[in-house]
Protein backbone atom coordinates (compact mmCIF):
# COMPACT_ATOMS: atom_id res chain seq x y z
CA UNK A 1 0.00 0.00 0.00
CA UNK A 2 1.01 3.79 -0.98
CA UNK A 3 2.28 5.98 2.34
CA UNK A 4 0.53 9.03 2.74
CA UNK A 5 3.91 10.64 1.17
CA UNK A 6 4.27 8.82 -2.13
CA UNK A 7 0.49 9.36 -2.33
CA UNK A 8 0.68 12.79 -1.94
CA UNK A 9 3.53 13.11 -4.37
CA UNK A 10 1.74 11.04 -6.63
CA UNK A 11 -1.22 13.58 -6.67
CA UNK A 12 0.47 16.17 -6.39
CA UNK A 13 2.54 14.87 -10.21
CA UNK A 14 -0.84 14.45 -11.91
CA UNK A 15 -2.11 17.97 -11.07
CA UNK A 16 1.36 19.51 -12.30
CA UNK A 17 1.10 17.17 -15.45
CA UNK A 18 -2.24 17.62 -16.43
CA UNK A 19 -2.07 21.14 -15.29
CA UNK A 20 0.72 22.10 -17.97
CA UNK A 21 -1.28 19.95 -20.69
CA UNK A 22 -4.62 20.76 -20.38
CA UNK A 23 -4.73 23.86 -22.97
CA UNK A 24 -3.43 21.31 -25.95
CA UNK A 25 -4.98 18.61 -24.65
CA UNK A 26 -8.02 18.23 -27.13
CA UNK A 27 -5.13 18.92 -30.02
CA UNK A 28 -4.34 14.89 -29.32
CA UNK A 29 -6.11 12.84 -32.02
CA UNK A 30 -4.93 9.94 -29.54
CA UNK A 31 -7.19 11.52 -27.14
CA UNK A 32 -10.59 11.28 -29.19
CA UNK A 33 -10.10 7.70 -31.01
CA UNK A 34 -9.60 6.09 -27.41
CA UNK A 35 -12.82 7.88 -25.89
CA UNK A 36 -15.00 7.24 -28.89
CA UNK A 37 -13.81 3.60 -28.01
CA UNK A 38 -14.69 4.19 -24.49
CA UNK A 39 -17.84 5.56 -24.95
CA UNK A 40 -18.82 2.39 -27.11
CA UNK A 41 -17.87 0.25 -24.81
CA UNK A 42 -19.80 2.01 -22.12
CA UNK A 43 -23.43 2.21 -24.25
CA UNK A 44 -22.72 -1.23 -25.47
CA UNK A 45 -22.44 -2.59 -22.01
CA UNK A 46 -25.59 -0.55 -20.65
CA UNK A 47 -27.44 -1.46 -23.40
CA UNK A 48 -27.16 -4.82 -22.86
CA UNK A 49 -28.60 -4.95 -19.42
CA UNK A 50 -32.51 -4.36 -18.33
CA UNK A 51 -31.69 -1.25 -15.97
CA UNK A 52 -34.62 -0.09 -13.85
CA UNK A 53 -33.96 3.36 -15.11
CA UNK A 54 -33.59 3.66 -18.98
CA UNK A 55 -30.68 5.62 -20.62
CA UNK A 56 -31.59 9.12 -20.99
CA UNK A 57 -32.64 9.20 -16.85
CA UNK A 58 -29.12 8.33 -15.47
CA UNK A 59 -27.36 10.19 -13.10
CA UNK A 60 -23.96 10.03 -14.05
CA UNK A 61 -20.53 11.19 -12.19
CA UNK A 62 -17.35 10.98 -14.52
CA UNK A 63 -14.11 11.10 -12.14
CA UNK A 64 -10.97 12.06 -13.81
CA UNK A 65 -12.92 13.42 -16.69
CA UNK A 66 -10.15 15.90 -18.10
CA UNK A 67 -11.56 18.33 -20.86
CA UNK A 68 -14.39 16.71 -20.92
CA UNK A 69 -14.12 14.36 -23.90
CA UNK A 70 -15.86 11.40 -22.60
CA UNK A 71 -18.43 13.54 -20.58
CA UNK A 72 -19.32 15.32 -24.35
CA UNK A 73 -19.88 11.97 -26.12
CA UNK A 74 -21.91 10.55 -22.89
CA UNK A 75 -23.84 13.74 -22.78
CA UNK A 76 -26.83 13.08 -25.11
CA UNK A 77 -27.62 9.71 -23.92
CA UNK A 78 -27.85 10.50 -20.25
CA UNK A 79 -29.51 12.97 -18.12
CA UNK A 80 -27.19 14.64 -16.17
CA UNK A 81 -23.44 14.25 -15.98
CA UNK A 82 -21.24 15.71 -13.16
CA UNK A 83 -17.63 15.51 -14.71
CA UNK A 84 -14.81 15.89 -11.78
CA UNK A 85 -11.02 16.22 -11.86
CA UNK A 86 -8.54 17.30 -9.42
CA UNK A 87 -6.86 19.47 -12.36
CA UNK A 88 -8.48 22.76 -12.12
CA UNK A 89 -6.35 23.35 -15.32
CA UNK A 90 -8.72 20.30 -17.47
CA UNK A 91 -11.45 21.96 -15.94
CA UNK A 92 -10.84 25.57 -16.76
CA UNK A 93 -10.80 24.34 -20.14
CA UNK A 94 -13.88 22.29 -19.97
CA UNK A 95 -15.86 25.09 -18.36
CA UNK A 96 -14.92 27.23 -21.46
CA UNK A 97 -15.84 24.28 -23.98
CA UNK A 98 -19.50 24.30 -21.96
CA UNK A 99 -20.04 28.66 -22.24
CA UNK A 100 -20.18 27.21 -26.07
CA UNK A 101 -23.26 27.66 -27.63
CA UNK A 102 -23.38 24.32 -29.14
CA UNK A 103 -22.14 22.89 -26.21
CA UNK A 104 -24.27 20.07 -23.99
CA UNK A 105 -26.41 21.94 -21.23
CA UNK A 106 -26.45 18.60 -19.04
CA UNK A 107 -22.55 18.75 -18.11
CA UNK A 108 -21.90 19.92 -14.24
CA UNK A 109 -17.45 20.57 -14.07
CA UNK A 110 -15.96 20.32 -11.07
CA UNK A 111 -12.41 20.58 -9.68
CA UNK A 112 -12.87 18.41 -7.04
CA UNK A 113 -10.42 15.48 -5.65
CA UNK A 114 -13.21 13.70 -4.40
CA UNK A 115 -12.86 11.13 -1.57
CA UNK A 116 -15.97 12.32 0.42
CA UNK A 117 -19.49 10.86 -1.33
CA UNK A 118 -20.99 13.71 0.88
CA UNK A 119 -18.30 16.08 -0.59
CA UNK A 120 -20.55 19.77 -0.33
CA UNK A 121 -19.59 20.16 -3.58
CA UNK A 122 -21.48 17.63 -5.44
CA UNK A 123 -25.23 18.16 -6.13
CA UNK A 124 -27.68 18.02 -3.59
CA UNK A 125 -29.88 14.94 -3.54
CA UNK A 126 -33.02 17.43 -3.04
CA UNK A 127 -32.76 20.63 -4.95
CA UNK A 128 -35.09 22.33 -2.45
CA UNK A 129 -32.39 21.13 0.27
CA UNK A 130 -29.21 22.25 -0.70
CA UNK A 131 -27.56 21.60 2.32
CA UNK A 132 -29.02 18.39 2.53
CA UNK A 133 -27.53 14.42 1.27
CA UNK A 134 -25.58 14.44 -1.55
CA UNK A 135 -26.79 13.30 -5.06
CA UNK A 136 -26.21 9.18 -5.12
CA UNK A 137 -25.34 8.10 -9.04
CA UNK A 138 -26.58 5.36 -11.32
CA UNK A 139 -23.03 5.33 -13.05
CA UNK A 140 -19.98 6.03 -12.36
CA UNK A 141 -17.05 6.23 -14.90
CA UNK A 142 -13.87 7.08 -15.63
CA UNK A 143 -11.50 6.58 -18.85
CA UNK A 144 -7.41 6.44 -18.51
CA UNK A 145 -7.49 7.44 -14.69
CA UNK A 146 -7.06 4.15 -12.77
CA UNK A 147 -3.60 4.04 -13.92
CA UNK A 148 -2.43 7.35 -12.34
CA UNK A 149 -4.54 6.57 -8.85
CA UNK A 150 -1.58 5.46 -6.08
CA UNK A 151 -4.75 3.70 -3.65
CA UNK A 152 -7.12 2.31 -6.08
CA UNK A 153 -8.96 0.59 -2.85
CA UNK A 154 -9.80 4.31 -1.50
CA UNK A 155 -10.72 5.25 -5.39
CA UNK A 156 -13.48 2.68 -5.48
CA UNK A 157 -14.44 2.39 -1.78
CA UNK A 158 -15.71 6.15 -2.69
CA UNK A 159 -17.15 5.10 -5.84
CA UNK A 160 -19.40 2.36 -4.24
CA UNK A 161 -20.13 5.07 -1.58
CA UNK A 162 -21.14 7.75 -4.39
CA UNK A 163 -23.38 5.72 -5.97
CA UNK A 164 -27.44 4.91 -5.31
CA UNK A 165 -28.36 1.08 -4.57
CA UNK A 166 -28.08 -0.63 -8.10
CA UNK A 167 -26.10 1.53 -9.82
CA UNK A 168 -22.86 0.47 -11.95
CA UNK A 169 -19.74 1.53 -12.41
CA UNK A 170 -17.99 1.70 -15.97
CA UNK A 171 -14.61 2.40 -15.97
CA UNK A 172 -12.05 1.83 -18.75
CA UNK A 173 -8.18 2.27 -19.19
CA UNK A 174 -5.39 -0.34 -20.66
CA UNK A 175 -4.37 -3.53 -19.84
CA UNK A 176 -1.22 -4.38 -18.13
CA UNK A 177 -0.57 -7.60 -20.28
CA UNK A 178 2.91 -7.93 -18.92
CA UNK A 179 6.26 -5.81 -19.07
CA UNK A 180 5.78 -4.38 -22.82
CA UNK A 181 3.05 -2.38 -21.43
CA UNK A 182 5.12 -0.20 -19.95
CA UNK A 183 5.68 1.44 -23.56
CA UNK A 184 1.95 3.08 -23.47
CA UNK A 185 4.32 6.07 -21.93
CA UNK A 186 7.07 7.86 -23.27
CA UNK A 187 9.66 8.18 -20.77
CA UNK A 188 8.67 11.88 -20.75
CA UNK A 189 5.13 11.12 -19.39
CA UNK A 190 6.11 8.89 -16.50
CA UNK A 191 5.24 12.08 -13.96
CA UNK A 192 2.29 10.76 -12.02
CA UNK A 193 1.82 7.61 -13.56
CA UNK A 194 1.27 4.57 -10.77
CA UNK A 195 0.73 1.54 -12.87
CA UNK A 196 1.29 0.35 -16.27
CA UNK A 197 -2.02 -0.68 -16.88
CA UNK A 198 -4.71 -2.87 -15.15
CA UNK A 199 -4.56 -6.05 -14.41
CA UNK A 200 -7.29 -8.20 -14.79
CA UNK A 201 -7.65 -10.41 -11.56
CA UNK A 202 -6.14 -7.96 -9.38
CA UNK A 203 -8.72 -5.34 -10.21
CA UNK A 204 -11.75 -8.10 -9.37
CA UNK A 205 -10.38 -8.86 -6.19
CA UNK A 206 -10.39 -5.04 -5.17
CA UNK A 207 -13.72 -4.52 -6.66
CA UNK A 208 -14.90 -7.30 -4.82
CA UNK A 209 -12.97 -6.31 -1.59
CA UNK A 210 -14.81 -2.74 -2.12
CA UNK A 211 -18.36 -4.33 -1.95
CA UNK A 212 -19.09 -4.39 -5.91
CA UNK A 213 -21.40 -7.36 -7.17
CA UNK A 214 -21.08 -8.90 -10.51
CA UNK A 215 -17.73 -8.01 -11.16
CA UNK A 216 -16.18 -8.13 -14.87
CA UNK A 217 -13.08 -6.99 -15.71
CA UNK A 218 -12.58 -7.64 -19.44
CA UNK A 219 -10.96 -6.66 -22.45
CA UNK A 220 -13.35 -4.56 -24.79
CA UNK A 221 -11.25 -3.17 -27.95
CA UNK A 222 -7.36 -2.61 -28.98
CA UNK A 223 -6.09 0.18 -30.03
CA UNK A 224 -3.01 1.24 -31.67
CA UNK A 225 -0.70 3.63 -30.63
CA UNK A 226 2.67 5.28 -31.68
CA UNK A 227 5.38 4.47 -28.95
CA UNK A 228 8.91 5.06 -28.32
CA UNK A 229 11.51 2.31 -30.13
CA UNK A 230 13.97 2.55 -27.55
CA UNK A 231 13.89 4.65 -23.93
CA UNK A 232 13.67 8.56 -24.19
CA UNK A 233 13.36 8.11 -28.32
CA UNK A 234 10.79 10.80 -28.64
CA UNK A 235 12.97 13.38 -26.33
CA UNK A 236 12.29 15.27 -22.77
CA UNK A 237 9.08 16.54 -23.73
CA UNK A 238 7.83 13.58 -25.46
CA UNK A 239 7.49 15.03 -28.96
CA UNK A 240 7.46 12.51 -32.02
CA UNK A 241 8.99 13.62 -35.36
CA UNK A 242 8.58 11.50 -38.00
CA UNK A 243 10.41 8.41 -38.45
CA UNK A 244 9.87 7.93 -34.90
CA UNK A 245 8.49 5.63 -32.92
CA UNK A 246 7.01 2.04 -34.06
CA UNK A 247 3.36 1.01 -33.53
CA UNK A 248 2.08 -0.99 -30.81
CA UNK A 249 -1.92 -2.65 -30.09
CA UNK A 250 -2.73 -2.03 -26.59
CA UNK A 251 -5.64 -4.17 -25.17
CA UNK A 252 -8.42 -2.10 -23.42
CA UNK A 253 -10.71 -2.93 -20.31
CA UNK A 254 -13.94 -2.36 -19.20
CA UNK A 255 -14.16 -2.92 -15.26
CA UNK A 256 -17.96 -3.30 -14.47
CA UNK A 257 -19.20 -3.62 -11.13
CA UNK A 258 -23.32 -2.90 -9.37
CA UNK A 259 -23.42 -1.48 -5.87
CA UNK A 260 -26.07 -4.00 -4.42
CA UNK A 261 -29.40 -2.94 -3.23
CA UNK A 262 -29.73 -3.83 0.56
CA UNK A 263 -33.40 -4.98 0.78
CA UNK A 264 -34.78 -4.85 4.32
CA UNK A 265 -37.25 -7.63 5.28
CA UNK A 266 -40.56 -6.73 6.70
Amino acid sequence: MASAVSDLSNRQANDTRFNKEAAAWDSRPGIHKASKHACGAILAQLNSLAPEKPLHELEVLEIGCGTGVLSFLLAPHVKRIVAVDAAEGMIDVLKQKLDKPDAPRNIVALALLLEDPEDPSLPPAEPSKPDGPRLKFDLITSHLVLHHIPDLTAVLQTMHECLAPDGRVMLTDFQDFGPEAQRFHARSRMEGVCRHGIATLAMEALMLQAGFVEVEVEPKWTMSKTVERFDGEFGEVGMQKEGMGKQMDFPFVLCCGVKEARHVLS
